[in-house]
């Protein structure tokens, strides 16, 4: 009985937690939670990035996925697609994009997920791009399945987007194996390969109304990634005041990435906090919701200044709907006036080309 209460409870919360970014700098990490073992020092950190160059990219999904299974089932793969849009995102400069995985494709086709993720790695390296991967994440709908994935609900934000791993496995540690074989499975086979520059581990770990249940696995998912001892730095990023999970992460990443979907003065802010308190390399994971004036045109220039990594949400308009604000359905399908994510239309033409030229500005495409 106390397991079916705790389940509504997550499920009443999950709207309040769903798209939102907190504007404060998360409390420094109490002494309570240990800096894990096998963390990059500050210094390799550091020299790490500085030989990166200014990292600029988007959060991509083809536009024919509606979410991660689309994306990567055998039956839904879409190279040509993904061909064509990663050429967009060449042609603005961008030089990394941020990729969600599930552990579904792991345990139903291990080693044609690999593959597919390995031609999707050639395909990114051909248009200059880096991989930052994702592998687990608590946002939106819940209970994933493998197979045919649903349509798009019209006019709505990331309706068919899934948790990795889902409410499920999340609270019954006797299923953890499979996330530790899929965990290790991903990073070690990709661990050692420059196309993959960054594994962030856990997208918005505590978001759902999982708060501190969420804690022990992604504890887990540290533990698992530094078993493999990759070449590449590991992350989480923080994206709300929750203190638990904040402290995991912070003591845990390599290198510190957040999400930022406010105003450019208080990115700036959360930008001087953050590198300040962990001196570490800093990539914002998430930010550009035009309607909350986080804008290319607006923190382009911030980031540029303190020398962070800026990866914006939404590529090219799809069956995603990011087009559509979170907390602003419109059921008609009516194009908003105002975006609320992405950058192109399918056919390749910009939403604004002014935000075209702003991104080139800053990349330095073409020069």
């Amino acid at each position: 009985m106390k397991k079916i209460v705790l389940l509504f409870l997550l499920c009443l919360n999950a709207s309040v937690f769903v798209g939102v970014a907190q504007t404060k700098s998360p409390r420094q990490p109490r002494t309570s939670q240990p800096v894990q073992a096998g963390r990059w020092t500050i210094e390799k950190a550091n020299a790490w990035y500085a030989k990166q160059p200014f990292l600029v990219g988007a959060n991509f999904i083809p536009s024919t996925a509606v979410n991660e299974l689309e994306m990567w089932q055998a039956d839904t793969f879409d190279p040509q697609t993904i061909d064509r849009e990663l050429a967009l995102a060449e042609s603005l400069g961008m030089n990394i994009m941020r990729v969600f995985l599930h552990n579904i494709p792991y345990d139903t086709d291990k080693e044609g997920f690999l593959k597919r993720i390995n031609e999707f790695l050639t395909i990114a390296d051909k248009h200059h791009i880096k991989i930052m991967f994702v592998l687990f994440d608590s946002c939106w709908n819940d209970n994933p399945k493998a197979g045919k994935q649903p349509e798009p609900k019209t006019g709505v934000h990331n309706s068919g987007w899934l948790r990795c791993p889902g409410t499920q496995m999340l609270f019954d540690s006797r299923t953890w194996g499979k996330l530790e074989d899929y965990t290790k499975g991903i990073i070690g086979a990709f661990a050692n390969d420059s196309r993959v520059l960054v594994w962030d581990l856990f997208n918005e770990p505590s978001n759902s109304g999982y708060l501190d249940a969420v804690v022990p696995l992604l504890k887990k998912s540290f533990e698992w990634a530094r078993a493999v001892n990759p070449s590449q730095p590991l992350t989480a990023g923080w994206w709300h005041d929750h203190p638990m999970s904040n402290e995991v992460m912070l003591n845990s990443s390599d290198i510190i990435t957040f999400h930022n979907y406010v105003t450019p003065e208080k990115l700036e802010a959360q930008i001087k906090d953050l590198q300040a308190t962990y001196k570490r390399p800093l990539i914002c994971t998430e930010y550009m919701a035009r309607k909350h004036k986080s804008t290319f045109e607006g923190c382009l220039p911030i980031f540029d200044k303190y020398k962070v990594g800026a990866i914006n949400w939404g590529l090219v308009k799809g069956k995603t709907n990011t087009i559509y604000a979170w907390d602003e359905p419109l059921p008609d399908g009516e194009e908003p006036k105002l975006w609320f994510h992405d950058i192109f239309r399918p056919d390749g033409t910009p939403y604004q080309q002014q935000e075209v030229e702003t991104i080139r500005k800053f990349t330095k495409a073409g020069k």
